[in-house]
């Protein structure tokens, strides 16, 4: 004779029976003895609802240290925000002045205006 609890077989001789005793804990089933003659084996019960609960918990860890990193990571922008000043003009937060290109002069009107190329430096 086979009995089976969560897919697994426990065979007892042909001439006796087995008995299922389940073991709870409160209100939730926990395994069970299958008891038969000369022979006493214990069958853990698999939690499902503990199980999800322990997999959604280490996904959440997972989702919030890829976002950690995705932001320790992530690349400051060139300058800080531009806005437009009192009278039109233009405001850049944070920003110095960019390295002028070699051999190519500056044109009259930028070197009046003290004005100054906005590239990136890389």
């Amino acid at each position: 004779m086979t009995s089976t609890i969560d897919g697994r077989a426990a065979v007892a001789p042909a001439t006796g029976t087995v008995t299922v005793l389940p073991v709870t804990e409160g209100e939730r089933p926990v395994g069970a003895w299958l008891v038969g003659p000369g022979t006493a084996v214990y069958r853990p019960v698999v939690d499902v609802t503990q199980l999800a609960g322990v997999a959604l918990a280490v996904a959440g860890l997972a989702a919030a240290a890829v976002a950690v990193v995705a932001t320790a990571n992530r690349q400051r922008p060139e300058i800080g925000a531009v806005t437009m000043g009192p009278g039109g003009w233009v405001s850049v937060k944070r920003a110095g002045l960019p390295p002028l290109r070699s051999g190519t002069p500056r044109p009259w009107w930028a070197r009046v205006l003290r004005a100054h190329r906005l590239v990136p430096r890389h």
